[in-house]
């Protein structure tokens, strides 16, 4: 039988029963677009982790006191100011760049009766550089402030917004955090939630102050962390390497028990990337099952349709027909249904993920959907092999009827 024939044969038939097929194709649609939207928030999510741990640097490293992967090393020792100071040494690190130790800790910072709770930072001059630093207003702290323990402070815009109302002419004004007077010299760029917290929300002063006055450790020399950015991203694990050797030497450590740890961008892409294609394939999963719903409903209808063309299954076999002819025009017509329903339920699913994107955006949310040509691909060939495998037992049941019974059925 010509195929051009048996695809119009199968839209007349169809088109005879518009509201059932209407409604066996919108559980293909409602599954189709289900799948669409889900992988297009999932792979959105990722981009967007994955953009905002890109943002801090890509040949930035972080070393802290512990050995995460190691319990044997007890009471590490704390990351120091002079761990910190051997890590610029040229000759023992020369694919070091630049080093950035952090002391942090939470404060109230309060104006005129106005107060937020924030994360205050102390830092040195090269975090500017280590952590990609923009300003909205002002200058960053320099070298100056550290030496003299200045009672200054670069802002985010939370604190700003919330202590201000504004964040223009901030620069000059004189807040107090922990009690303690600041002098506003810089307003951070609206940055959002990053992997280490929201940057919008933190106080940034001289680690020099910050060790003084507002955050006590049992040492004065220790630091939280220390960023380190390497020469260049091919030299990152060179400068992983060097990081380890000079602590090793200065903390006197035995092999194997380093009481340190040394994390790469790149380990946090990857776990992150992992967690994120995890989420991905979960949604697209659970949409998956609305598709699975949605053949079950192209099988019922089928079955129905056998029922009521017995008649028409008997002729058609009287005079002619082949078992293959009748299984291919019930599987047509089945594949039909689900193709015109993959193809709504697509744009359906791209109308969800940019609708989801302007709610986002105009929420401030830094979240873009992502519709994939993969996304695209696997609901088109799942939404094709669902209609073709819920439609194969009523095709094979029409096709196995005998001419004289369906000739006689009522």
């Amino acid at each position: 039988m010509n195929f051009t024939r048996l695809l119009l044969e199968a839209l007349e038939s169809l088109i005879s029963n518009k509201m059932r097929s209407g409604l066996t194709v919108l559980g293909i649609v409602i599954g189709v677009a289900a799948v669409i939207a889900m992988m297009a928030v999932g792979n959105g999510a990722q981009a967007s982790i994955l953009g905002s741990i890109n943002g801090v640097g890509t040949n930035l490293l972080f070393v802290f006191s512990g050995a995460q992967n190691n319990p044997a090393v007890k009471n590490p020792r704390p990351m120091t100011m002079g761990d910190a100071n051997a890590m610029m040494d040229l000759n023992a690190a020369p694919d070091i760049k630049a080093v950035a130790p952090v002391l942090q800790g939470n404060a109230i910072a309060d104006y005129n009766g106005n107060t937020k709770t924030t994360t205050v930072i102390g830092v040195t001059p090269d975090y500017y550089a280590v952590r990609n630093i923009t300003l909205l207003d002002g200058q960053f702290i320099n070298e100056s402030n550290q030496l003299g323990r200045a009672s200054v402070a670069v802002i985010g815009v939370d604190v700003a917004d919330a202590l201000f109302n504004r964040r223009d002419g901030l620069v000059g004004e004189t807040i107090r955090v922990a009690n303690a007077p600041f002098r506003i010299i810089g307003v951070l760029t609206p940055a959002g939630g990053g992997s280490f917290g929201s940057q919008d929300n933190e106080v940034l002063v001289p680690i020099t102050t910050a060790q003084a006055r507002l955050i006590s450790r049992p040492t004065p020399d220790t630091v939280d962390v220390v960023y380190v950015e390497a020469t260049d991203f091919s030299t990152v694990q060179a400068a992983s390497d060097e990081i380890s050797q000079i602590l090793r030497t200065r903390h006197r450590t035995q092999v194997g028990l380093d009481d340190f740890t040394v994390f790469t961008q790149q380990s946090i892409l990857n776990t992150a990337q992992t967690v994120t294609g995890v989420l991905t394939i979960f949604l697209g999963g659970i949409a998956a099952i609305s598709l699975l719903v949605g053949g079950i409903g192209i099988m019922n209808i089928m079955l129905v349709s056998v029922t009521e063309r017995t008649r028409e299954i008997g002729l058609r076999k009287a005079l002619g027909a082949r078992k293959r002819d009748i299984l291919i025009q019930f599987l047509v017509e089945s594949s039909l249904l689900s193709l015109i329903g993959g193809i709504v339920g697509i744009l359906f699913g791209w109308l969800i993920a940019f609708a989801v994107g302007q709610i986002a955006a105009a929420t401030g949310t830094n979240f873009t959907p992502v519709v994939g040509l993969n996304a695209i691909l696997l609901a088109t060939i799942f939404s094709a092999a669902v209609g073709l495998f819920f439609g194969i037992y009523p095709a094979n049941r029409a096709a196995g009827l005998e001419p004289v019974e369906a000739l006689r059925y009522e």
